[in-house]
């Protein structure tokens, strides 16, 4: 079994497969200060929920942004699981030439998306991502990463909006009442929401102009759910697309074709 760690700024998602088919996947908030021995306790107490243990995990595969947990990922990987794991990098085979000025500066899960995107489609496609930021990763017919577009996400608009405003309060997202808000909370919710999905539309429909109307868009992160409902430019979401970019990276390294 593989254990596949996508590591964000704000989630964690992890997930469990058996070959190619993911068996489990849990979330939990991405502590920045945890140590390796609290990682694997937490990794630990998730495979429990299936009765296996850390022992029972082939291999793990972890895409990180957070540098101070990749470290701590990497002592996961020494001490509990015989080396058995590696981060994903500059050294692993992907599949995918890197069309961009310094390839090093490529996160890895934007890279991970993009590969798994490129897999789903075989074409032209934009992988959007609604994490902390929102990114776009893009990649061209041929298989090509050629850069992307990262904007600000939900979560910190909805922050700086009640920290920098006294008079107006933090919400939680949701579906909007109706476009024009008759509360405050409502108003900003409104704004928020809509105003997020046409600002996703307009990106696409930029890129699209580049890249051509045949291109698809998969959109995938935690924060997918509340906005893609009010978009009109993607083609899919999938949850899981960035687990699936794990695996591949993982099977591409194992078994080079």
């Amino acid at each position: 079994m593989l254990l596949a760690v996508d590591v964000g700024n704000t989630q964690t998602h992890v997930g469990l497969f058996r070959g190619q088919d993911l068996l489990e996947h849990w979330r939990f908030h991405t502590a920045r200060s945890a140590t390796a021995d609290e990682l694997a306790l937490v990794l630990g107490a998730l495979l429990g929920l299936r009765d296996l243990r850390l022992r029972d995990v082939e291999a793990t595969i972890v895409s990180c942004v957070v540098p101070a947990l990749a470290q701590e990922y990497d002592q996961v990987h020494q001490r509990y699981l015989e080396g058995r794991g590696a981060l994903v990098g500059p050294a692993m085979r992907t599949g995918m030439a890197i069309r961009i000025d310094d390839p090093r500066e490529l996160g890895a899960d934007r890279l991970v998306n993009a590969i798994a995107a490129y897999e789903r489609v075989g074409g032209p496609c934009i992988a959007v991502d609604f994490g902390t930021a929102i990114n776009y990763d893009v990649v061209s017919g041929e298989g090509e990463y050629l850069g992307g577009v990262i904007s600000p996400g939900i979560e910190i608009s909805l922050e700086a909006l009640s920290q920098r405003a006294a008079a107006l309060p933090k919400i939680d997202l949701g579906r909007p009442r109706a476009l024009v808000g008759k509360t405050t909370i409502d108003a900003i919710r409104s704004g928020v929401v809509y105003g997020y999905a046409a600002m996703v539309d307009g990106m696409i429909g930029r890129l699209r102009d580049e890249m051509g109307e045949a291109t698809e868009v998969i959109a995938t992160g935690g924060l997918a759910a509340s906005i893609v409902p009010y978009c009109e430019m993607i083609d899919d979401v999938d949850d899981l697309l960035t687990l699936t970019g794990l695996r591949l990276i993982w099977e591409r390294n194992v078994n080079p074709g």
